[in-house]
């Protein structure tokens, strides 16, 4: 399993959720670092289901030197008429991520994920991406600054309180 902190030669790998995958992601949201701010592991593993038959969202696990590490899904708020970000520019897209190792936690694999993930959906036309955590999930929101997010707007949505926070092209 990978441990070492990220570096600059290291890329990570997305790829789409498969039944296979429901398990391993099962066992993280048990993780108490994600049972945290995921709440029930049960209905948290039902909303990756929904999401890998929604046309709205797409759900990945990142690997590293091949090996799972974290759960992340972008998705397009425009596409869900009930959806609290669809205040956003067109084109914008939201963004959610979970380390599930514990052992990688804190150590930089956050920020370079979603640094990763972000130039990949710019370079392929987002002009907006948002990301949303709970104001108190204080290293998310390092991670996230790390990132190049910028915080612009507390809110509380069906989803909770969110620090909403975007990378603009």
């Amino acid at each position: 399993m990978p441990s070492d902190r990220p570096g600059a030669a290291r890329a990570y790998r997305f790829r789409d959720v498969n039944a296979a995958d429901l398990a391993l992601l099962g066992r993280w949201l048990c993780e108490p670092h994600v049972a945290e701010w995921w709440g029930d592991p049960a209905a948290g593993l039902a909303e990756i289901r929904d999401a890998m038959a929604a046309p709205s969202t797409r759900p990945m696990v990142v690997e590293l030197d091949g090996v799972p590490i974290a759960y992340l899904q972008h998705y397009d708020p425009h596409m869900e008429d009930d959806h609290p970000y669809r205040d956003q520019p067109a084109g914008t897209l939201g963004l959610d991520l979970s380390i599930g190792q514990p052992d990688l936690v804190g150590i930089g694999h956050g920020s370079a994920i979603l640094r990763q993930i972000a130039d990949e959906l710019v370079a392929g036309g987002a002009p907006r991406l948002v990301i949303d955590p709970d104001p108190q999930n204080a290293r998310a929101v390092r991670a996230y600054e790390k990132a190049g997010f910028a915080a612009f707007e507390r809110r509380t949505t069906i989803y909770g309180p969110a620090l909403m926070m975007a990378r603009d092209a």
